[in-house]
């Protein structure tokens, strides 16, 4: 499974989802794998903040930390050729899946409510559930957020699979799709 070929080298390979999905974990395996550049969006964020995500939140709100992340969409979206790890609602705003969709392929991670849950549990690095009803914020952010995730037309389910798994069949999934991803104007 190394680099590709043609004009699918071209495209990026774009990973969303709800958090707990694995974006950034199968990200890097699948870059590695394709030999490609990898980008973590909330890392890159959060390094050139110089603070993390949940300080980003604390400090300036979650709209400032839209702004950035609308910001480096738009200089990633300028590239090819990468492995990009989405933030969780990214894709959720219409203009950003747009312009993402139009440099790549979006596939998006998917996991069932239970095994989210045993996922997050006890993270505390995601400033959207920071806080005791995190469950509850968990399944009503699910819920709002679940019809841009079924709107995009590539999904996995991670549920239940190893890294390894999930990361051959996004890399499947990919080739399949840039074999029709239409040509540039």
């Amino acid at each position: 499974m190394g680099a590709q070929s043609g004009a699918a080298k071209d495209l990026n390979l774009i990973l969303t989802g709800f958090m707990g999905t694995g974006k950034s974990t199968v990200g890097r395996l699948v870059a590695a794998r394709l030999q490609r550049p990898f980008v973590d969006m909330d890392a890159l964020i959060a390094a050139r903040e110089g603070r993390s995500i949940a300080d980003i939140f604390a400090q300036e709100g979650e709209m400032y930390f839209r702004a950035l992340e609308a910001a480096l969409v738009q200089e990633l979206a300028a590239r090819h050729g990468l492995v990009i790890a989405t933030g969780g609602g990214t894709l959720v705003n219409d203009a950003l899946r747009t312009l993402l969709t139009r440099t790549g392929i979006v596939i998006c991670l998917w996991a069932d409510e239970a095994t989210l849950i045993a996922r997050l549990r006890g993270q505390t690095d995601r400033p959207l559930l920071a806080h005791s009803d995190w469950e509850m914020t968990l399944k009503t952010l699910l819920a709002r957020r679940r019809p841009a995730y079924e709107a995009l037309p590539y999904h996995v389910d991670t549920t239940g699979k190893s890294v390894e798994e999930v990361a051959a069949e996004v890399i499947a999934l990919f080739q399949r799709a840039s074999a029709s991803f239409p040509a540039p104007d």
